[in-house]
């Protein structure tokens, strides 16, 4: 989509000097500079020089969490936390989740960019205007290649629909239709790498499920056509061809199992194992990640992290299912040939690709290098979802936005669903 001459011209990828944000009198839906929080207040959350930030959804789940902008990651959050509302403390989800890598090679051959190592999202962030945050409440950071203070951060609420539906019987047997609309928290950055602009968003939703992804956008480059009729026609007759190219996005998920970094990895396979008198029966394995792991999705293939030592009410060990949507991994690289990783945990490993801290010198850069049957003892899951876009005439302009991610669904982690109405309580496996 861009060439190298349109991107912006910027140096190393660095931390950046954060700002607290969302704090007590910033405006709701209005870009502005945040003020100081009391640095008290920070200390208290648990964030340290991050910024704390806490939201109950109308259906009384609470989120919790530290945000901060990393000048090559972007958005950076820590210290995820859940509490349903009839849960006496929060649960904690994860230590820290961001992206690792967005590589974008071209199908021609001539281009290749990893946007994380060799630019940054950080560094890279824009302004998030008022109308882009509906309702919601605009953070800001220092970035030190900008030499100013970016409106880096939108957290809002947006419906997402129907939280569920049913026609049952109450504890007095009248039948009664339950129904009740859901809610996400929504955080989210926007950074500009030349022609393209990425949305690095998260949703937290009041049934536990966080959602994770990345939107591009922004403007097909006129660099990128060409008429010697490699990829796409765009605009008028044969003339100009976009380039086809592909995404891979990857993330880094640190797990913080009800606060135990000594999760455990299980991966899930079901097969067909005979036929039964109505339909086939399918047989589901467990299989515990014990080592490193290099993974390729496959038919009724699942993983989850589950806690070593916490159970809810129905004495169920909580966990957390990785749940994968599409995704066309790109075959040319070792580490993109794959669509889960898990490795033990070292400071350094940070980015999936051009990992160049010098505490992991001699390790390799790139996090297939990392996965060499490592006994698991803090495992650090790396989700790389792929997608090949082929450009097409409705790409112009601006470009709708396209969105790749996944999704991390609690399982067993309540021993009913977090928004079941009190009246039901009592329906639990075969009570009712």
């Amino acid at each position: 989509m861009r060439t190298a001459h349109v991107r912006r011209a910027v140096g190393t990828a660095s931390a950046l000097l954060l700002l607290p944000a969302l704090v007590a009198g910033t405006t709701p839906g209005t870009a502005t500079a945040a003020v100081a929080a009391p640095r008290a207040a920070q200390a208290a959350a648990g964030c340290g020089t991050a910024t704390a930030l806490t939201k109950k959804l109308p259906n009384g789940t609470t989120w919790t969490m530290c945000w901060r902008i990393s000048g090559t990651k972007g958005l950076v959050l820590e210290k995820i936390a859940y509490q349903p509302r009839k849960e006496p403390h929060p649960i904690k989800v994860l230590d820290s989740a961001a992206l690792a890598q967005v590589n974008v090679p071209y199908d021609s051959g001539l281009t290749e960019y990893n946007d994380l190592s060799d630019i940054g999202f950080g560094n890279t962030a824009v302004d998030i205007g008022s109308d882009e945050c509906p309702g919601g409440t605009i953070g800001s950071a220092y970035v030190p290649q900008q030499e100013r203070t970016v409106k880096a951060l939108c957290a809002t609420t947006a419906p997402h629909g129907y939280a569920y539906r049913s026609d049952v019987q109450d504890e007095r047997g009248n039948a009664k239709k339950y129904t009740k609309q859901g809610s996400d928290l929504v955080v989210f950055s926007v950074s500009q790498l030349g022609w393209y602009e990425y949305v690095t968003q998260w949703n937290f939703s009041d049934d536990g499920t966080v959602t994770a992804k990345v939107g591009a956008t922004g403007d097909l480059s006129p660099s990128d056509y060409s008429g010697e009729g490699t990829g796409w026609p765009i605009g008028k007759g044969g003339h100009d061809h976009a380039t086809s190219h592909y995404h891979s996005v990857f993330w880094r998920l640190d797990f913080a199992a009800d606060g135990s970094a000594r999760s455990k990895v299980e991966q899930y396979d079901t097969k067909t194992a005979g036929r039964g008198s109505g339909s086939a029966v399918l047989k589901t394995t467990r299989t515990p990640v014990a080592k490193e792991l290099a993974a390729t999705s496959a038919l009724r293939r699942w993983w989850r992290v589950v806690s070593p030592t916490a159970k809810n009410t129905d004495r169920h060990p909580r966990s957390w299912e990785l749940v994968q949507q599409h995704s066309d991994h790109y075959d040319a690289h070792a580490y993109t040939s794959k669509d889960v990783y898990v490795t033990q945990y070292r400071a350094c490993e940070q980015l999936a690709s051009g990992n160049s801290d010098p505490a992991c010198a001699g390790r390799g850069t790139s996090v297939d290098k990392w996965a060499n049957a490592e006994t698991l003892t803090h495992p650090v899951v790396w989700v790389n979802v792929g997608f090949h876009h082929i450009p097409r005439d409705e790409d112009q302009t601006p470009m709708p936005i396209h969105w790749q991610g996944f999704q991390l669904v609690p399982r067993d982690v309540t021993a009913m669903s977090p928004l079941t109405p009190d009246d039901l309580a009592g329906h639990n496996g075969r009570a009712h």
